[in-house]
């Protein structure tokens, strides 16, 4: 039985929301706000730009223009954003502002066409674009946590001198349908 796009787009999401948050965890406060140098952005700031994004992307996303009026892009990009609280208020509301507008259509939806500044997608591409946005944002966030760590890192997906260990457990398994998030998205639950 295949799996749905749909199911598929949202564990994609859900696995990059979680690969996110596992990246924060491991981090002091205080360095959630570092800058790696003046020309990037902290944390901090890309969560912001995340939530921007998001809440502007997918509120009223069948009805209006996927780049509000009332979104300050430029803002987000300024690190006004003081607490780790903060910070993680931002992503949930964010990432449920996604989740909740991805609940609301069907496989069936994906060809209906709504707009990003003023330029028309299908439901799907508008889905597939969003995907490597944050894919890319979450792997910078990944990417700088672990700059900043400060003890060991606890791995988010296959640790550094495991690939044969982790492949020889996937190879002892039954050849079966399953979508490559079913493991990571069970972890820790």
């Amino acid at each position: 039985m295949a799996i749905p796009y749909l199911k598929s787009a949202v564990r994609q999401f859900q696995m990059y929301k979680k690969l996110g948050e596992g990246a924060m965890e491991q981090l002091e406060n205080k360095r959630l706000f570092l800058y790696p140098n003046p020309d990037s952005n902290s944390i901090a700031v890309i969560v912001k730009h995340m939530w921007g994004n998001m809440l502007s992307r997918w509120t009223d996303f069948l009805t209006t223009d996927g780049e509000k009026p009332w979104r300050e892009r430029d803002a987000e990009f300024e690190n006004d954003v003081k607490t780790r609280e903060d910070i993680m208020k931002r992503w949930e509301e964010g990432w449920q502002c996604l989740f909740n507008a991805l609940n609301s259509i069907t496989d069936d939806d994906l060809e209906r066409i709504i707009y990003i500044r003023n330029e028309g997608h299908t439901i799907l591409e508008a889905i597939n674009r969003q995907i490597a946005h944050y894919a890319y944002h979450v792997g910078q966030i990944v990417y700088i946590a672990k700059v900043y760590h400060t003890s060991e890192w606890k791995s988010l997906s296959i640790p550094k001198n495991k690939s044969k260990d982790y492949n020889d457990g996937k190879f002892a398994q039954e050849k079966g349908v399953r979508h490559f998030t079913d493991e990571f998205l069970k972890k820790d639950e």
